[in-house]
């Protein structure tokens, strides 16, 4: 597997969303195929980043292929990964993936065997993403620490040529931009809870 490369994610993020599609998320031993993801712009209504920079948003506005990890609803985390250029805060947020390997952990971590990674929040506890990882440099091994992998990995599979497009959800501004795609198996998952 080849890491995504800091070009990769210097697009805007409705281009860099449905290409993130079949790449593989690897945090530590557990990884898995993304299925869904949701493109969030500075221009956007239902973006952090459209008021602008604030404490907790301003991973959004530096280089491209950071991830940007928040906290929601008192008790979810929710992964992105930063794209486009500096002080153009925009992000792609990962809402599901097809667990890979690492499964006995996520079940672990998740307290069941089922959905462990078909929502936002029970993707990052299930590969135990949170605040520490906020601002992680995942296209520059070297600045990982000692013995974590944590990135978007290629593996050879390409992106759905006909991903399904939808409305994002669980946003209340915005709500009509189809900038929510899902490869197959997230199609599965759509009348599921979000978190």
């Amino acid at each position: 597997m080849q890491r995504l490369p800091r070009e990769f994610f210097g697009r805007n993020a409705p281009i860099v969303a449905p290409l993130l599609l079949n790449k593989v998320l690897v945090v530590g031993q557990s990884a898995g195929r993304i299925t869904e993801v949701e493109a969030y712009t500075q221009d956007d209504p239902a973006s952090h980043s459209f008021k602008g920079v604030t404490r907790r948003n301003a991973v959004m506005f530096g280089r491209a292929g950071h991830l940007y990890v928040y906290f929601t609803y008192g008790m979810h985390h929710c992964a992105n990964v930063v794209t486009g250029v500096v002080d153009d805060g925009q992000a792609v947020l990962i809402r599901a993936v097809d667990p890979m390997s690492g499964v006995a952990a996520m079940v672990q971590r998740r307290g069941r065997s089922n959905h462990l990674s078909d929502g936002p929040g029970k993707l990052t506890q299930a590969f135990a993403i949170d605040l520490t990882l906020n601002g992680l440099d995942i296209c520059d091994e070297a600045a990982l620490p000692d013995d974590t992998t944590v990135g978007i990995f290629d593996d050879g599979l390409p992106p759905p040529d006909q991903p399904q497009v939808t409305p994002r959800i669980g946003i209340r501004a915005g709500v009509d931009t189809p900038w929510r795609w899902m490869a197959a198996a997230g199609i599965t998952c759509r009348g599921r809870a979000d978190t």
